[in-house]
């Protein structure tokens, strides 16, 4: 079995997963079989150190821009729901409060209305490890989503503002905020929620199919993760 790697692409883009070089024959079933049963780990790109395939997911892979500081993330997995989640995650390790933002956007085309894309605070790459997030939807629909005990339910608050280009996540010790563009391009907080979670933890950005048996691809850009400009903390 080839080595799993990175490859560089043609225009300085780096591609990370099994993808990168394909997987023999025969040996693409078993692969899958293996993400399904425990986390996949990768080498990160750019600001992260990690590409993660959680939960029984499709490979994922991200191929990232250098020049231009993208992220094209593909991810697969039924949902990022429930008491257990199943998508792609390019991810740190974090400490203490911190800020992620990025502009998101799908490619042109018809997409399950849940299919997500996300920036997160993660305790672990357990499945039904508590975290927070802010997600977008293939629809437009956005969210604050949380999982406050390992493997119970996930909550949610939906934002007024639909189909936004840039979000952004903050923690502040153990609360969350999320915020969204609104229709006059300002970036508003619409929600928060408090969450137990110990440092280290995990700060990233994933995507989600909402397709056990497919894959999505979204692209992250504007990225950046901060411990700065946190001088007014989510209520």
């Amino acid at each position: 079995m080839r080595k799993l790697s990175h490859r560089l692409l043609a225009g300085g883009v780096l591609l990370v997963g099994a993808g990168a070089w394909g997987l023999l024959p025969g040996v693409a079933g078993l692969a899958q079989r293996v993400a399904a049963a425990r986390p996949v780990h990768q080498h990160g790109v750019g600001i992260f150190s990690g590409s993660t395939d959680i939960g029984p997911a499709v490979k994922g892979a991200t191929a990232y821009g250098a020049a231009s500081e993208t992220y094209q993330i593909t991810g697969g997995g039924a949902d990022l729901w429930g008491a257990a989640d199943a998508f792609h995650f390019d991810w740190k390790m974090w400490d203490g409060d911190g800020a992620l933002q990025a502009d998101v956007a799908f490619p042109a085309g018809t997409h399950p209305p849940n299919e997500k894309a996300v920036l997160m605070f993660r305790q672990s790459l357990d499945p039904g490890s508590t975290y927070a997030d802010v997600a977008i939807h293939a629809d437009g629909h956005i969210t604050l989503q949380w999982r406050a005990v390992q493997g119970g339910a996930t909550d949610d608050i939906e934002a007024d503002a639909h189909g936004s280009k840039t979000l952004r996540i903050e923690r502040h010790g153990d609360v969350y905020g999320a915020f969204a563009t609104g229709p006059d391009g300002k970036l508003t907080q619409f929600a928060s929620a408090v969450i137990a979670m110990h440092d280290p933890l995990y700060v990233g950005v994933g995507v989600c199919a909402h397709d056990a048996q497919g894959v999505a691809t979204v692209t992250f850009s504007h990225v950046s993760l901060t411990r700065a400009d946190l001088a007014n903390p989510p209520e």
